[in-house]
């Protein structure tokens, strides 16, 4: 029998979808501008998976929107530890997960699967390092920034994994400044070591940049100018030169929309690029360095729904290539994830155009 920790943290990953890189101290603007819950549909789905595997399973979880709930759904019958201060969710915070994370020691589970972002795995990191406990944890991907290595790469991976580990190795998990990262500075910050399951599906840590992309960006930038349509430009450092090509300061780390020489939105969320939507909408992402995320990782705006009404092309350097070796997907619809595994043309030069497989 394998005793398994849940904790949810329900207002992760709401920034996201709204465009504003991150949900610290911003819950009420992202609900002001739509925004609805993520984590607990990605809980869901990783515990579908985690009971259709062939061991057996104890679950024990905090209560209603932070574990309870999803747990019920997903057809368990868990032991809940305790209850989060807001019963209603809305205003749950850091100091939840931390209990939550105290109170699941006090069982003697052998695994902690949380739901959320790099703050939340910096909660749960840190409360293990209170209490000198080395229980693994592992984290079912739900925030905006998912720059630490102690992470599946879907939900439904995660559910496999918490099954099926047998050993165990020494992870990071790191953060960034929320504030400093939507003003367009992106450093990564050491906040503590965890032990992490070991399997294929664990996800490296997020690298920055990734090689020379001056000749690919102006060739780019350059089809995008003759071609015609609507261009949805994503995050990153890659497709940040492609901006600075057709003659904008685009937001580094937002995704911004342009046709026709003219930027219809800029840092748009998805209600903004759904709105500028035209005829012919094509996707210009980049893979996460150390990654290879294409969608789902720091650009949740870039929506299913935009998705499927767009073409999409993918650009990167030679060297990120060679490093990342595969390309992923995690758009929070199973289906559409599915659709889009398979064979990607990823453009690395002016005519140049490398085969990486979507897994």
């Amino acid at each position: 029998m394998r005793r398994i920790g849940l904790v949810v943290n329900p207002i992760a990953g709401m920034g996201g979808r709204v465009g504003l890189k991150g949900t610290d101290n911003k819950v009420e603007e992202a609900r002001r501008r739509g925004a609805e819950p993520r984590a607990p549909s990605r809980a869901q789905q990783a515990l579908e998976h985690l009971r259709e595997q062939p061991t057996d399973v104890e679950l024990y979880t905090y209560g209603g929107v932070m574990g309870g709930d999803e747990a019920v759904a997903a057809g368990f019958s868990p032991v809940v530890v305790g209850h989060p201060e807001s019963r209603d969710g809305k205003d749950t915070a850091s100091a939840d997960t931390k209990e939550a994370v105290r109170r699941l020691l006090e069982e003697d589970v052998g695994l902690i699967l949380f739901v959320g972002g790099d703050g939340t795995a910096v909660d749960v990191a840190e409360t293990l390092d209170e209490r000198d406990a080395e229980v693994p944890i592992l984290g079912v991907p739900g925030g905006v920034k998912v720059y630490s290595s102690v992470f599946a790469v879907t939900p439904r991976a995660a559910g496999r994994i918490a099954a099926t580990f047998d050993r165990t190795e020494t992870r990071e998990v790191n953060d960034i400044d929320e504030d400093a990262y939507r003003g367009g500075d992106v450093t990564t910050e050491l906040k503590a070591l965890a032990e992490v399951p070991v399997g294929d599906e664990i996800q490296s840590s997020k690298q920055i940049g990734g090689g020379t992309i001056e000749a690919l960006a102006e060739a780019v930038a350059g089809d995008i100018g003759d071609e015609g349509g609507t261009y949805i430009l994503g995050p990153g450092s890659t497709v940040d030169a492609v901006k600075t090509e057709l003659g904008f300061n685009g937001s580094p780390l937002g995704v911004d929309v342009w046709r026709n020489g003219e930027v219809l939105t800029r840092d748009a969320g998805e209600s903004d690029i759904l709105a500028n939507l035209g005829e012919r909408n094509v996707i210009v992402v980049s893979p996460i360095g150390g990654q290879g995320f294409i969608f789902g990782r720091g650009n949740d705006q870039i929506s299913p729904d935009v998705i499927r009404q767009s073409e999409i092309e993918v650009i990167a350097s030679k060297q990120k290539l060679d490093d990342i070796g595969v390309l992923r997907v995690d758009t929070g619809d199973p289906d559409l994830d599915e659709e889009l595994r398979g064979w990607q043309r990823v453009r690395v030069g002016k005519f140049e155009r490398r085969l990486l497989k979507v897994v």
